[in-house]
């Protein structure tokens, strides 16, 4: 094995600062900045770093699981915080240990639950925009739910992502969906009612949640039950909601 240990770290980043996820050239991601600190630190780029999950540009994490494989046993809970102090806040490491070589950290996540966050207050922040989203309109609160409900289960998912031509396979469960409401009074600058959909699921296709969360604030009922039904017909593209306001708010994993 050319990097025989490997190390289980959690992570937290706040999507706003970033690309999304994945490496690209000349855009500030999460992929990269992480790669940065640790080839600064270790002083070597003999590692290889896996993610949990690729988030979209500007959807941010609460906690996530990155995977890290290195040629040498590294005390990498002593570096914990070296690193987070060259990852200056916009990402957290907050825990790591080693785990075994043959862990995949891909096949041993089991699902996610995201939340989305928006508020319809006639008074609202700029500031709260960071991680709020603003509706001036939207279904109440009561047609919402059941919206959401009609997403529960196994559907074809195809009709509510941006598919892609080496996609084939649009099937997805989701485990339990719902929408709550936070009471944010005495809050600098977010809103006094800040109300958020919970999602979670065996996985999800790219901008799907986002897709489902504009579907529940404004489409028919009806509407969302046909484009599960018959995914497969010529659909419009379904309206996405805006990335600030969807947070990773939990990976569920197997045990390595």
């Amino acid at each position: 094995m050319n990097k025989p240990f490997s190390y289980l770290f959690t992570i937290a980043y706040y999507g706003a600062r970033f690309k999304g996820w994945a490496k690209q050239a000349h855009q500030v991601t999460v992929e990269g900045k992480l790669e940065k600190v640790f080839r600064y630190v270790l002083g070597h780029e003999d590692f290889r770093l896996i993610g949990g999950s690729r988030t979209d540009s500007g959807v941010s994490c609460r906690k996530g699981f990155i995977q890290v494989f290195v040629k040498e046993e590294v005390l990498f809970q002593a570096l914990l915080p070296t690193l987070n102090a060259h990852l200056e806040g916009q990402i957290l490491l907050s825990q790591v240990r080693q785990v075994p070589r043959s862990f995949n950290l891909i096949q041993s996540i089991h699902s996610k639950t995201y939340r989305y966050f928006f508020s319809d207050a006639a008074e609202f922040h700029p500031f709260a925009s960071a991680l709020v989203c603003w509706l001036s309109s939207s279904h109440s609160l009561e047609q919402m739910r059941k919206n959401a409900k009609l997403f529960l289960g196994e559907h074809n998912f195809k009709a509510f992502c941006t598919a892609s031509a080496t996609k084939n396979n649009f099937v997805r469960e989701i485990k339990s969906i719902d929408l709550g409401e936070m009471n944010l009074e005495g809050g600098t600058f977010f809103p006094n009612q800040v109300k958020y959909l919970e999602i979670t699921g065996s996985g999800f296709l790219h901008h799907q949640v986002r897709k489902m969360m504009h579907a529940i604030w404004h489409s028919a009922s009806e509407e969302i039950a046909a484009r599960l039904e018959r995914p497969d017909d010529f659909w419009p593209a379904a309206p996405k909601a805006p990335a600030l306001g969807l947070v990773l708010w939990e990976t569920h994993l197997d045990e390595p």
